[in-house]
């Protein structure tokens, strides 16, 4: 597995701590991407995604790269390697915003990022933020003692102020397309969850072949959800990295607030989602939420025990008939067994990331959706106190998920369990052993479904 290249030019924001990067990266790939709070020192890794930039002058699509502070002091003692995430986006930038506060003037660590900017081998643009109102406008020029030749640009990241100028310039000092820019194809994105400390960031860098994220044994090393492009066998995937979720009660500020909610959001934005469990712990109510939450949302979900070399094959064995018994109604979902800090069972578990995302795209003929519902419904017809239920026929609706339509004489009278019965018997007799079903019920005739 290799970390790829992609044909956006790369476009890295850097600065001191809580100068409003993260708003801007926001602002330029219109989402909120990156986690926006008052805290210096939110961000750590290096956040990376497709922008347009749209101007007067035109539009390009480029790669915007959020960095953490440069001279953070990081409460829980991580500031190298903040700064050498922001050292590798630096390498890799194609241009460089250094950006500054016009509220606090010039500080001794903005002439620091001034000094180590100077030498870059890219162009670097000044970036004044927070230039709300005319006061501050006469501000703006006391930042050229910086000694960075492009700019000051003026702007307000939070309210879009000064922004078009400033993506003006920034598609005229761009080097030329690589080759034709635009977003990246469609690729399978496959989200890593789970628990604090379970191992996803060791295994996002394994799969991207570098140190992509930092790890570190301090709970909460991740904050944002970040997605990484790598390659396998000459196909190209997203791996979403994603901070590790707390029970709700144990949130104690703003920033695991938003963490907790963004991993949440990159389960339903996945295509394939991977909950990450350590070997060596008990399953976590937590585990089991994510997990949950996944089918819910009709996710293909793979299990993934992390730390296999830790144990031996019998223990292996027991721990796959644990989670059986844990994580109760999910008995199609795959479960793999690796170690990311090697490697070892990462290529088994692309292999059947591949194969539950193809099979959450195919569809049956009505002909034989058809023929199974019948056999289902005459080896266990639906019963309601002596109401007669009939199963007329069924569609499917959609791929991805496997959504079928089934209409029936009165979708009141058939409850979940027998919903319950259905599902497993499609599962059974069509090709989709290890994928959630969506099964919606329709009264002949409605036009309202029943999600069951």
């Amino acid at each position: 597995m290799t970390a790829i290249q992609h044909n956006l030019r790369r476009v890295a924001i850097v600065g001191r701590p809580n100068v409003g990067k993260s708003t801007l990266l926001n602002r330029m790939c219109g989402s909120r991407v990156a986690i926006v709070e008052p805290t210096a020192g939110v961000t750590r890794d290096r956040v990376a995604v497709p922008a347009h930039l749209v101007c007067s002058s035109g539009e390009r699509w480029v790669e915007a790269i959020d960095t953490g502070g440069i001279g953070i002091v990081d409460r829980d003692d991580l500031g190298a390697d903040v700064e050498n995430q922001v050292q590798v986006a630096v390498q890799l930038a194609d241009l460089i915003l250094f950006m500054v506060d016009v509220r606090d003037g010039v500080t001794p660590l903005d002439e620091e990022v001034a000094r180590r900017l100077r030498g870059a081998a890219v162009p670097v643009m000044l970036v004044v933020n927070k230039v709300e109102g005319k006061g501050l406008e006469w501000e703006v020029d006391s930042f050229r003692q910086l000694g960075i030749p492009l700019g000051p640009f003026a702007i307000s990241a939070e309210n879009g102020g000064g922004t078009d100028p400033l993506f003006e310039a920034i598609l005229h000092t761009l080097p030329p397309p690589v080759q034709d820019e635009g977003p990246t194809e469609q690729l399978m994105k496959l989200a890593i969850v789970g628990q604090r400390n379970a191992g996803k960031s060791t295994l996002i860098n394994q799969l991207a072949g570098e140190e992509r994220m930092i790890v570190s044994e301090i709970p909460g090393t991740t904050r944002d959800a970040v997605d990484v492009l790598f390659e396998r066998d000459g196909r190209r995937f997203v791996a979403i990295d994603t901070a590790g979720v707390k029970r709700k009660r144990a949130i104690s500020d703003a920033i695991e607030f938003y963490a907790d909610a963004r991993s949440y959001k990159q389960i339903r934005r996945a295509d394939v989602v991977v909950l990450m469990v350590d070997l060596s712990k008990e399953l976590a109510v937590i585990d089991k939420q994510l997990a949950r939450y996944a089918i819910d949302h009709y996710k293909p979900l793979i299990i993934a025990g992390n730390k296999w070399d830790l144990v031996s094959e019998a223990e292996r064995d027991e721990f796959r008939e644990y989670l059986r018994a844990e994580l109760v109604g999910l008995d199609f979902a795959p479960i793999v067994f690796l170690t990311a800090t090697t490697g070892q069972g990462v290529g088994t578990l692309i292999k059947l990331a591949i194969e539950v995302y193809d099979q959450a795209r195919l569809r049956v003929p009505t002909g034989e959706l058809n023929r199974i519902l019948k056999d289902a419904t005459t080896a266990r017809s639906p019963s309601s106190d002596g109401h007669r239920i009939k199963i007329l026929y069924a569609t499917q609706a959609e791929a991805a998920p496997p959504t079928f339509i089934v209409f029936v004489n009165d979708k009141k009278l058939i409850g979940k369990d027998y919903v319950r019965y259905l599902t497993n018997r499609l599962r059974a007799d069509l090709p989709f052993k290890e994928v959630p079903l969506h099964i919606v019920l329709r009264d002949r005739g409605g036009d309202s479904g029943d999600d069951r």
